[in-house]
């Protein structure tokens, strides 16, 4: 058994759908299907439509070719082993998930202020920032 995130995608739609919402353009638009079919189809040489990457996003295909999931690490700038196993995929999303919120200016600079506090300093922090989580989850479902 292992020790994977349950949280973490395990499905291959789930893997390619998670590179689409956390690796994002420097301006933080998602790209689109056409773009990284178009360069998946310029690294292998080989057909990658839009149509069928949307099938692999959306789970209506699984079974792509070696080459195809090559070129969409390539692009996503993940190791290939994210998508063949799953506890380096768990792992490689969370790297993934960390990296998109550094992206954000304002959790960047939390996180590089929170360097120099202490272990107790932190936590006081990380227990501030659970409750206001909380209570902004239990506001979206009354709303």
């Amino acid at each position: 058994m292992s020790d994977t995130d349950p949280s973490a995608p395990t499905t291959l739609a789930d893997k390619i759908d998670a590179l689409f919402r956390i690796v994002r353009r420097p301006n933080r638009e998602q790209f689109s299907h056409e773009e990284v079919a178009r360069a998946c189809r310029e690294v292998t040489g080989e057909s990658f439509s839009t149509t069928y990457l949307w099938q692999l996003r959306t789970g209506r295909r699984d079974n792509p070719t070696k080459r195809h999931l090559e070129a969409l690490a390539q692009f996503f700038d993940v190791p290939v082993a994210y998508f063949f196993d799953d506890d380096k995929g768990a792992a490689i999303a969370k790297e993934l998930e960390l990296l998109g919120a550094l992206r954000d200016a304002g959790v960047r600079s939390m996180a590089l202020r929170a360097v120099n506090l202490s272990p107790e300093a932190v936590s006081t922090i990380s227990d501030m920032i659970d409750v206001l989580a909380r209570r902004e989850g239990a506001d979206r479902t009354e709303g």
